[in-house]
């Protein structure tokens, strides 16, 4: 991996993550942009002790633009995007729109292809290792930064999700605070813990590769399985073999796997249900925090809101009044329709 260090015309970074040496990234970028002015503020409900970010200023994001007014689209026949080059492999740049900024933590932006019409599916195991790479450095880089307590990386896709840039792209957060989930993981294994002895993930893993009815895909370092209580239709977990704490301290050997099975596992989302048009998905990597996380473990989780061919899984009254979760689809079956899809 070989990354040249840019600044955009706002200040902005931009980084180009490269595969092989020798790639010319000298193009400026030359719009004439004023400097980046946010102010994100984080508030704590004090009903849940929640953190909620208020981030008015992304109100004026761009929406949904046309093909060929792209932002995330290689800068090309005199038209100038958020990338500068002509052509690259992976790029990762500032957020121009951040949820989180200064204080509040940061947001980046990963390009995973110059193709606007491809899709994480499409790429190579090669291009896909390297996706892997950019978000194991950028898991460093922003694990050092001073009040960063968590990196997220994650991917959204379809405009069902609520997806406005329909080019290949996912995120990445550093939050300054743990997320409400890595506290509910925390509270549970510490749990789990006390009451056997044992890491709750290391068993949640070893039950579903025992039980074998909910794996989808194993390979020599890492399992796929769907969860005993999982929330949405189509929900999968995707775990090293090895417990680590975050993407910065796996191995050679898993980071050489991952790519086949990952690709794998999305084509099997994508032939779910016999569509032309690709399943919207959320591809979430759980990392532990820069503190206090020494019971957590790694893992991708993804999962769509298609629950058929026709219908999509809302978030209605229990699940966003109440945080209850009702699942139309058994883990059971969801794990044989995607062992069988392809």
């Amino acid at each position: 991996m070989y990354t040249t260090v840019i600044e955009l015309a706002d200040g902005r970074e931009l980084i180009y993550y490269d595969s092989a040496p020798g790639r010319d990234r000298s193009a400026g970028d030359r719009r004439p942009l004023d400097r980046v002015e946010s102010s994100p503020e984080l508030r704590r409900d004090p009903a849940t002790g929640d953190w909620v970010t208020i981030a008015a200023h992304r109100q004026t994001r761009t929406y949904h633009p046309p093909a060929d007014a792209c932002p995330l689209c290689p800068s090309r026949d005199g038209r100038q995007s958020e990338i500068p080059a002509a052509d690259y492999e992976v790029a990762v740049f500032e957020n121009r729109f951040p949820s989180l900024s200064g204080d509040a933590g940061r947001c980046e932006v990963v390009c995973f292809t110059p193709e606007h019409a491809a899709g994480f599916a499409d790429l190579t195991p090669e291009r896909a290792r390297l996706v892997l790479d950019a978000w194991t450095d950028r898991t460093a880089a922003l694990r050092a930064r001073p009040g960063v307590a968590q990196v997220y990386c994650f991917e959204n896709r379809g405009a069902e999700i609520g997806v406005t840039l329909p080019h290949p792209h996912g995120q990445i957060y550093g939050f300054s605070v743990p997320t409400p989930r890595t506290a509910k993981h925390l509270a549970a294994a510490a749990a789990h813990r006390a009451a056997t002895g044992r890491n709750l993930f290391e068993d949640l893993l070893a039950e579903a590769r025992y039980a074998t009815e909910r794996v989808v895909l194993a390979g020599e370092h890492w399992t796929a399985f769907v969860p005993y209580a999982a929330r949405w239709p189509y929900e999968v977990h995707l775990y090293p073999h090895r417990r680590v704490p975050d993407l910065t301290r796996l191995g050679e050997a898993e980071r050489a796997e991952f790519p086949g099975l990952y690709l794998d596992l999305l084509a099997r989302f994508d032939g779910l249900f016999g569509l032309a048009e690709p399943t919207p998905y959320i591809s979430a990597w759980h990392q532990a925090p820069t503190a206090g996380g020494e019971e957590l473990a790694l893992h991708l989780e993804l999962f769509t809101v298609r629950r058929t061919a026709d219908k999509l899984k809302y978030l209605a009254g229990t699940e966003s009044g109440m945080d209850a979760f009702m699942n139309d689809v058994s883990p059971e079956t969801a794990a044989r329709r995607l062992r069988e899809a392809r």
